[in-house]
């Protein structure tokens, strides 16, 4: 466990943050739906991996059309994942290990069945009338703009109560909160306020560049470089230059409202930046102490798995950023997964480690999905069995998001791989069977204790967890880097990001000491780093040179 926040204030920076999608984790009561007694039972096992932060996807109650993500009630636990006294006992046993809490915040849009829309929806004069992001028809009966929904389609749907339309930037069930409107920031600030008096530790902002749009409502242009990191090329919405829709200024005023109650509590924050120049948006949100503490993108969640594309990611962000943070994640419940998105159908558990090395060993606070410790596969999940909508909407070419989020595996001996007595939500994948937790905790060599070995040897390097950076230039498939301390030796790290052996001249090499190995057996001899597939080579380089 990283200090705690009374001895260093910084210490998220130095932190590690594991996802749990609570749907997949552990289900106790045969549901077929993990919960948060699942959870809970399985604390010791995230302990012990070394991270520091649990960051729980959405478990609040919701009609779950987005799985959690269209939340109903912002202050209650939905009964699929249990009750609020559950939340409490998941608090209280993840501070006894010495693990924080971060929670999801769902604030730019709610479920259509939420009271708030409910009202908002029921006339043009209500209380909460303006609650939510309504417009009338042009002339012709069309939507006021051309914005589009992330999840296909138009961004506006019409209402025959108020006979306008109203906004949604994903579901049509998911309709868009109108953040001009002072009572709904403040409503999205009392929500929480109610879990930080619980103990929250931390807040994960899903979507934050959603909340705030055109208030003139003006149509995007084109887009004149289309956007694939975030959306597949299958979808137009990759087609706008979104400049309207979201990335408002207002958004920096709301995000320091944030983070002046999240200092009251100690609690530190992430935001979800996806946007046509997330590097931008993250370095605003970020920058000055006052806003988000970090910011991820989906810049190092697309199929890209270049050394020049990494290197430009990281060094982008620090041109750009003055003393924000980052936080770089290859893996999420939204993505497909690494090993699949980066390695193809044939990758095996070497990739999966050379990955976390590379990751842990860039400048910023990384965060983990579930499951990459076992270096799982993208799930074949069959049209017949999809839950997402997003994924129905959009396929074939384009499978959903439900590969990623099938049940971790626990066991090969019980059914469904121990992550339920009942019929899984999602169904288990058989390669994931075979990688399951038990089986990885009794072989050295593992994918999932070579994290753990590899998590307990970062905490003890204050230049992986604190350190500037410098990329050396390197050819492809390479990437070299150094992470430095003033007054400390720096470490030099090089990364082969191919299935075969590659060597190049690396005179600052000649001058190092070879640290651990990792089992990534490279090799440093008279300025020459010889890497085998999937291989690292760290050294401690004299701070004197």
């Amino acid at each position: 466990m990283t200090q705690t926040s009374q001895s260093n204030p910084n210490w998220w920076r130095e932190a590690i943050i594991y996802q749990v999608y609570p749907r997949s984790y552990l289900d106790t009561n045969g549901d077929g739906v993990g919960d948060l007694a699942g959870i809970t039972e399985k604390l010791d096992y995230i302990a012990s991996l070394g991270v520091d932060i649990v960051w729980l996807s959405p478990f609040f109650k919701s009609p779950m059309k987005d799985f959690g993500y269209d939340i109903a009630d912002y202050c209650d636990v939905d009964p699929l994942f249990g009750n609020l006294a559950d939340f409490d006992r998941l608090v209280a046993k993840a501070h006894s290990l010495g693990l924080k809490i971060m929670i999801d915040q769902v604030m730019s849009h709610t479920a259509d069945t939420h009271p708030w829309f409910v009202e908002s929806r029921s006339s043009r004069d209500n209380p909460k009338s303006d609650w939510y992001v309504w417009a009338d028809p042009l002339p012709d009966g069309n939507p006021p703009n051309n914005w589009l929904s992330v999840f296909g389609g138009s961004a506006w749907q019409w209402d025959t109560r108020r006979k306008q339309y109203y906004m949604h930037n994903f579901l049509v069930s998911q309709p868009q909160l109108n953040f001009h409107n002072p009572a709904v920031q403040q409503a999205h600030l009392d929500a929480q306020r109610f879990w930080l008096e619980r103990g929250v530790d931390g807040v994960r902002m899903d979507a934050c560049v959603f909340h705030f749009h055109d208030r003139q409502l003006r149509s995007n242009p084109p887009a004149l470089v289309r956007d694939t990191s975030t959306v597949t090329d299958v979808n137009p919405y990759g087609m706008q230059a979104h400049i309207y829709d979201k990335t408002q200024p207002e958004n920096i005023a709301f995000l320091q409202r944030v983070r002046a109650q999240l200092d009251e509590f100690k609690a530190v924050s992430i935001g979800e930046v996806s946007s046509d120049d997330a590097l931008q948006q993250m370095a605003e949100y970020t920058e000055g102490g006052d806003k988000l503490h970090m910011a991820y993108s989906f810049n190092l969640l697309t199929p890209v798995f270049t050394a020049a594309h990494i290197r430009k990611q990281v060094e982008d962000f620090n041109e750009r950023v003055k003393d924000g943070w980052a936080s770089w994640s290859v893996g999420n419940h939204d993505a497909i997964r690494v090993m699949t998105r980066w390695g193809g159908p044939d990758a095996t558990p070497a990739l999966a480690k050379l990955v976390l090395a590379m990751q842990l060993s860039l400048k910023g606070t990384p965060c983990l999905y579930q499951g990459d410790e076992l270096a799982l596969p993208e799930a074949d999940v069959p049209y017949e069995l999809l839950q997402d909508p997003y994924g129905i909407t959009f396929w074939p070419e384009f499978k959903g998001r439900d590969g990623c989020r099938t049940p971790m595996p626990w066991t090969a001996e019980a059914p469904n791989a121990g992550f339920t007595s009942g019929k899984p939500w999602l169904p288990v994948a058989e390669p994931h069977r075979a990688a399951n937790v038990e089986a990885q905790d009794k072989d050295p060599d593992s994918m999932l204790n070579f994290q753990r070995r590899f998590i307990a040897w970062r905490r003890g390097m204050p230049q992986l967890t604190r350190g500037e950076i410098a990329f050396f230039d390197a050819p492809e498939p390479i990437l070299a880097l150094r992470r430095e301390v003033a007054g400390m030796d720096s470490v030099l790290a090089a990364f082969n990001l191919s299935n075969r052996e590659v060597s190049f001249d690396w005179p600052e090499s000649a001058h190092a000491t070879l640290l651990d190995t990792h089992g990534l057996p490279g090799q440093a001899s008279g300025g020459k780093v010889t890497l085998p597939p999937y291989g690292a080579w760290f050294g401690a380089l004299p701070a004197s040179r």
